[in-house]
C-alpha cells in the first residue's frame, strides 16, 4: 500500500450537502481510483478513537462532535504518490487559504467544516485505511 494508497473521508458537512459525488469526480479527474468506499455515521467512540492523536489539542472535542454530526464517507484511493497527491488536491485546511481548484476551495464551508480528511503520511494512510476497511476488503482491490 505504501506510496500508492491513501485514505480520504468526505466529512459530514460535504456529505450532508450532497457534495460527495462532485468531490469523488474531482478526485477521479486528478487520477485517483476509488479502491474502497462506505457510508457510515461514526459513533462518539469511533470518532474519538480515530482522532485520538489529537486528544490533547483544544479542538479535539469539537472535531469528534463534528465527525459524529452526520454521515461521512471513508474512501481508500489509489494513485502514484497518493498521500502527497491527495493533500495537494484537497488544499489547505482553511478554504480561504486553499488554492483555486482544490476540493476545499470548491466545497468547504470553513476551517472547521472543511469537507474532507486526508491522511498525512504513508504510515497513517495504512493505519487509517485499516480503521475503516478490513485487509480482505483491500487486498486485490483494483
Amino acid at each position: 500500500m505504501a506510496g500508492n494508497r491513501t485514505l480520504a473521508i468526505i466529512k459530514p458537512d460535504a456529505f450532508g450537502s450532497s457534495k460527495a459525488g462532485r468531490i469523488i469526480a474531482h478526485l477521479e479527474a486528478g487520477g485517483f481510483i476509488v479502491v474502497a468506499a462506505r457510508v457510515l455515521h461514526m459513533t462518539d467512540a469511533q470518532a474519538g478513537e480515530f482522532y485520538e492523536v489529537h486528544k490533547e489539542r483544544p479542538f479535539y472535542r469539537s472535531l469528534v462532535q463534528f465527525m459524529t454530526s452526520g454521515r461521512c464517507m471513508p474512501l481508500v484511493l489509489e494513485r502514484a504518490d497518493a498521500v502527497s497527491g491527495l493533500r495537494q488536491a484537497i488544499g489547505a485546511t482553511d478554504p480561504a487559504e486553499a488554492a483555486d481548484g482544490t476540493v476545499r476551495k470548491l466545497y468547504a464551508e470553513s476551517k472547521e467544516r472543511n469537507a474532507i480528511h486526508a491522511s498525512d503520511s504513508d504510515e497513517n494512510a495504512e493505519r487509517e485505511s485499516l480503521f475503516f476497511f478490513s485487509e480482505a476488503e483491500l487486498i486485490g482491490a483494483r
